[in-house]
């Protein structure tokens, strides 16, 4: 990301006023209402003074009662309506965010992934989106309704008595001022603790995503302290902010106390004087009290509005994180599609600018249709070989194509339709074992995932299980071997008819029979599709049409298994050493 990026980034008025846009309607309905209601009450302390002089002349007060009576049942019914509305209005604002947030952190590129804690980012999408939610009708509404109300609120007491009102604009000046002082450690104490909630969700995600883990080394106290640390610092800053928040809204109901006490006396004297009557004291004391609203709306907008602040400012650093560019999925390959051609040409690459490289200028080429294994020591590039190929990362230098065209050139969805990709850890998602097979096809057919059952020995599991395909698989697949996870992956990756058939260590936790059973498949597939391996069983390796032996990042030899036992001294140590001595 650039350094300028906080520099140049959109207030965030500007921000909120982009999530609200497509609700304006429906919100300026609400604040309408919100008027409404506002105007309502405003009409009671006039409504009141015509009372007291009815009364004090004798008149009869029916009509007065009447239309007070009238006013306070508008103003409750339009009142339940606005605030409906608005609610309402608030939870579209917070679902708009949401869905914009989730679909741009699927887009994220795995290079800011990498650098990114999930539980962070999970905590942006869930407690930073739910503050919108007050910020669009206490502080934008409220701010808008409350700081109308309150001008016209002083206008009608200035048509009262205007030596009152400068009375009592001199005691709210001066708790402006002291609320100036006080709203800025709002917004820092919100951000900070807005920030401690995303450290938390990141420290749970990763004590949970590793639990047997955590378990087996007896480390559960240690981390346990650490989430408790997480969420004391959390409320720490919890606290902070709602101690500033409480100050302002404590001075902001002094001054209203203190305004109060001060027109009484005032008036109190002008009455005394004959300046004005009771029934204008009684008025103007109303509007103090009706005062009080508005006030304390606009300082919650206020201070509602440095905390949605700090989640606006999350949410959008999430949102300028590196994201793949978005685009409609491409349709797989049909049937009987010709196989894909991949060549790597002086490629360079490393993870993080800090971190060192990976490949050294790595130049191969694979032709179309048949198998090719990548062998090599531990940390040699092999799986990087895939994650490039996949366009998770993109080289430093050099050049990868597929089909002649470089990667580059490729719009990513057609790209990755070609490509069927086993992880090295088979992951699996929560949920049914037939949407873990459907989730890089949902459109394939009952017979073709029947036959795919039966290619990767599935077909005797899912006779076991209680549900069948529909049973669910668990957490990350927890109610499944390492072996069936394994076998589940190769399932999916074969059901989307790849081109391009990408398996990393995909059989390593598979028993001889399946391991055997499935090495024969593969070769199957190779006769149609282009396969590429990383493997370090000598039984898959030798079946293979060829083999790139890549050694601290480059590549060093390419040939047939009885090529490279002949003339690569590494090769014929691994064969000799590392690989399965059973198979052959």
């Amino acid at each position: 990301m650039s350094t300028t990026e906080p520099e140049t980034a959109p207030p965030t008025w500007r921000l909120l006023l982009g999530y609200v846009r497509p609700h304006r309607w429906t919100l300026l309905g609400g604040a309408v209402l919100s008027l409404l209601t506002g105007a309502t009450g405003l009409l009671l302390p006039l409504v009141a003074r015509e009372l007291i002089d009815d009364l004090s002349h004798d008149r009869t007060i029916t009509g007065a009662l009447l239309v007070m009576s009238a006013l306070v049942i508008a103003n409750a019914a339009v009142g339940g309506l606005g605030s409906y509305v608005l609610r309402r209005t608030a939870e579209s604002v917070v679902l708009g965010a949401r869905r914009a947030l989730s679909s741009y952190l699927l887009r994220l590129r795995i290079t800011a992934v990498d650098r990114t804690e999930p539980g962070d980012l999970m905590a942006r999408i869930t407690s930073d989106t739910t503050l919108l939610r007050e910020v669009t009708t206490d502080s934008l509404v409220g701010l808008g309704t409350g700081g109308l109300t309150l001008v016209a609120t002083v206008v009608m007491m200035g048509f009262v008595d205007p030596v009152l009102l400068g009375v009592t604009l001199a005691v709210i000046l001066a708790a402006g001022t002291v609320l100036g002082v006080i709203v800025p450690r709002i917004n820092r104490a919100s951000r900070q603790a807005q920030d401690a909630v995303g450290v938390m969700g990141a420290s749970l995600e990763r004590i949970l995503g590793a639990l047997r883990t955590v378990k087996a080394s007896g480390a559960e106290h240690r981390e346990e302290a650490t989430l408790h640390a997480a969420a004391e610092e959390s409320w720490r800053q919890s606290v902070r902010a709602a101690k500033w928040s409480a100050a302002a809204g404590n001075t902001a109901g002094l001054a209203m106390q203190i305004a109060f006490i001060t027109v009484l006396a005032v008036g109190g004297a002008r009455v005394a004087t004959g300046a004005i009557d009771v029934g204008t004291l009684v008025a103007f004391l109303l509007y103090v009290f009706y005062l009080m609203s508005p006030i304390q709306q606009v300082v919650g907008a206020i201070t509602q509005y440095q905390t949605g602040a700090a989640a606006l400012a999350r949410i959008q650093e999430a949102l300028r994180l590196p994201a793949e560019p978005a685009a409609r999925p491409a349709p797989l390959p049909a049937d009987g599609a010709e196989p894909a051609a991949v060549a790597f040409s002086d490629v360079r690459f490393r993870y993080a600018d800090d971190l060192p490289y990976v490949h050294h200028g790595v130049t191969f080429d694979v032709p179309a249709r048949g198998m090719t294994a990548f062998v090599g020591p531990s940390g040699a590039g092999k799986t990087t070989v895939f994650s490039l190929i996949e366009r998770f990362y993109d080289p430093e230098s050099g050049v990868v194509t597929l089909d002649g065209l470089d990667l580059g050139d490729w719009e990513l969805p057609r790209l990755r339709s070609a490509i069927g990709y086993v992880e090295q850890d088979a992951p699996v998602l929560s949920g049914s074992l037939r949407s873990n097979l459907l989730l890089g096809n949902p459109e394939a057919d009952d017979d073709a995932v029947t036959r795919v059952l039966k290619t990767t020995r599935l077909d005797g599991l899912v006779a076991k299980l209680p549900g069948g395909l529909d049973t669910l698989v668990g957490h990350r697949g927890t109610k499944l071997s390492g072996g069936e996870r394994q076998r589940v992956a190769i399932a999916r990756a074969l059901l989307r008819r790849p081109r391009l058939l990408l398996l990393d260590e995909a059989t390593s936790q598979l028993d001889a029979v399946n391991e055997a059973a499935l090495r024969d498949t593969v070769a199957d597939v190779a006769r149609t599709t282009t396969v590429l391996v990383v493997a370090h069983r000598l039984s898959t390796v030798t079946m293979a049409d060829r083999i790139v032996v890549m050694d601290a990042g480059r590549v060093r030899a390419v040939g047939t298994h009885q090529e490279l036992v002949a003339g690569d001294p590494l090769y014929a140590e691994l064969a000799a050493t590392q690989f399965l001595a059973t198979a052959g």
